[in-house]
């Protein structure tokens, strides 16, 4: 093993340096680390153990400067904390990771002028394509995108008149489906539990769902029904319990979100209501946890994997000059009956 330095005891170890240890001209190397699929398999295991050995570090900058953009995609979603972006975020990784891309990750908060400065940083970057949740954009971040010319994926919602490109499902025909599901099996009473809607267009376009499927059968809203709470197990379970107190009870309820479904099934137990017989419960996203519930829980299940490998793939089809077939790919949804319901 090679013997640890301290910074200054030693140059760096260069490209010349791996390829003298692969036996390999050092375009080959550079062939390796840019364009994997163009070198032979035993070629590349031979660079790939010489780069361990040696601890090269490539320079990624130095090699993007002639088409100046770097190895790396961004991606800016508005909560890393939210588990449900984990999926997308993995798949995106890999499809990017084949190609020898990075995916770098930041948070907007939910706040379109967050996303600005995001996109600012990530233009600074050099990042040659990015993918992004929001579908609604200050007029800076627009110009920004438009003047920089690399592809750029929305993913958060489908969209009439993406920026570029827009491959998503549609959260309005979502929840509307899923409230048509709730009335078609005779529920009348259906309250609905949102996301907070400030600075969150897709839990408008799922409270707007709601309202459509309760219009097309002739069902009159009722504002008492309608909460919005934060996305966790106490805020499901302080709505369903607020619900239940209604003088005219609701027979089901529809969370725009998992963790409060859970948490309004957790509620229930406590209070002694059954469900579905007391309660009906429907939510949407499709966390694991829900078909391990008792009784489990009725939900829409997103495509959140494609979503990843499908952003990724056409952001690499755009860097690779490739045209694409669509402006906008909707990869839909499915409503999963459980027990619940």
């Amino acid at each position: 093993m090679k013997k640890a330095t301290r910074f200054g005891d030693a140059r760096a170890v260069r490209m010349n340096d791996v390829a003298q240890r692969a036996n390999v001209s050092p375009m080959t190397v550079s062939r390796a680390l840019s364009n994997p699929e163009m070198v032979s398999e035993k070629t590349r295991d031979k660079i790939l153990a010489a780069i361990e050995q040696t601890g090269y570090v490539p320079n990624r900058i130095a090699g993007s400067l002639a088409s100046n953009r770097s190895n790396t995609v961004g991606l800016i979603l508005p909560s890393i904390r939210n588990s449900l972006f984990s999926e997308t975020i993995q798949a995106a990784a890999d499809v990017l990771s084949k190609k020898g891309y990075l995916l770098l990750i930041a948070d907007s908060g939910h706040l379109v002028e967050e996303e600005e400065k995001l996109v600012e940083a990530f233009l600074g970057q050099r990042v040659s394509g990015m993918i992004l949740h929001n579908t609604e954009h200050t007029e800076r971040t627009m110009a920004m995108i438009s003047n920089s010319g690399i592809p750029v994926v929305e993913s958060g919602d489908l969209t009439s008149h993406p920026m570029d490109i827009s491959v998503s499902y549609s959260n309005f025909e979502a929840s509307k489906a899923m409230t048509r599901y709730l009335l078609d099996k005779g529920y009348r009473r259906i309250g609905f539990v949102s996301l907070l809607s400030k600075n969150n267009n897709r839990a408008c376009l799922r409270r707007d769902g709601y309202l459509s499927a309760l219009e097309e059968v002739g069902v009159k809203a009722d504002e008492a029904l309608m909460i919005e709470a934060g996305s966790s197990l106490e805020a499901g379970r302080g709505a369903l319990t607020k619900l239940v107190q209604l003088a005219e009870k609701p027979d089901a309820i529809f969370f725009a979100g998992d963790i409060m479904a859970a948490g309004a099934a957790f509620e229930c137990q406590k209070l002694n209501i059954r469900i579905p017989d007391d309660i009906a419960i429907a939510s949407f996203d499709d966390l694991d946890i829900l078909q391990h519930m008792s009784p489990s829980i009725t939900s829409l299940q997103i495509p959140r994997i494609e979503i990843g490998h499908e952003a990724a793939s056409i952001i690499l089809s755009r860097i690779e000059g490739q045209e694409t077939s669509a402006v906008t790919k909707d990869l839909g949804f499915n409503i999963v009956e459980r027990q619940s319901t």
